[in-house]
């Protein structure tokens, strides 16, 4: 394959323009506030979810506690008619008396004991009370940190994506200057090397693979015509060549 040396050295700008797009590629594929955004979401849905958690208990002892002041308040009014029954002289059967009396006494322990059961529920109330408000600051410190990851990310994703449209846009007009059969073999050579499809030569070096040429493969290159396309024999590069060659 023929280029121009001109345009073999315009494909190394080409390279240097897909080799920049590509590292901002990985910078925004890779910026540290993706993972730390990632982190916290997580966070605060395991947050969230023990607030649904700890509100639905909440909810579910102030209806237990509703029922109890129900039965409380029945177990009040029984108690009540039964002394007034009993203190009103109206009862005088001695049996039915002590029924009364027997009665009124078991209504005292079953007051006590539901009592003793509102008290507790009430206690658990307040102690999941406290557990909401901590849960309900923990989420608004993660949503404030979520929300100042989030305008980092997006200020920084504008800043690589301002600098790719201007990678873009000179390599838009530096792909013009390449000959068609070199571009194609270049991108073909790019798709198969890890990006880098073309490559200086320098002091003896290949760019793309880092390695040095033998001897033998320095000279075949030295004698190429300065139009002939070359490659190096180790990575299969497009090997450009330069002043800086050593040849």
């Amino acid at each position: 394959m023929k280029a121009d040396p001109s345009a073999q050295r315009r494909l190394l700008d080409v390279q240097t323009a897909d080799s920049a797009l590509d590292r901002l590629a990985a910078r925004r594929r890779n910026l540290p506030e993706l993972a730390q955004i990632e982190t916290l979401t997580g966070k605060l849905g395991e947050v969230d979810d023990e607030f649904v958690r700890v509100s639905t208990e909440v909810r579910d002892l102030g209806r237990a506690q509703s029922k109890l002041e129900g039965e409380i308040e029945l177990v009040r009014s029984r108690a009540t008619r039964d002394r007034t029954r009993l203190d009103s002289g109206q009862v005088a059967n001695a049996r039915e008396v002590e029924n009364l009396s027997a009665e009124i006494t078991s209504l005292a322990r079953r007051q006590s004991t539901l009592e003793d059961e509102q008290l507790e529920i009430m206690e658990q109330v307040e102690r999941l009370e406290a557990d909401t408000a901590r849960l309900e600051g923990e989420r608004s410190r993660l949503r404030g940190e979520l929300d100042g990851l989030t305008r980092q990310r997006d200020a920084a994703l504008a800043e690589i994506d301002a600098e790719a449209a201007g990678l873009r846009e000179t390599r838009s007009a530096l792909v013009p200057e390449v000959p068609a059969d070199l571009f194609t073999l270049y991108e073909k050579l790019r798709a198969s090397n890890g990006g880098v499809g073309a490559a200086r030569l320098v002091r003896r070096r290949c760019e793309g693979c880092h390695l040095e040429l033998s001897g033998g493969d320095l000279r075949e290159v030295a004698a190429a015509p300065a139009d002939e396309v070359v490659r190096c024999e180790e990575c299969r590069r497009i090997l450009v060549r330069t002043a800086e060659s050593g040849l």
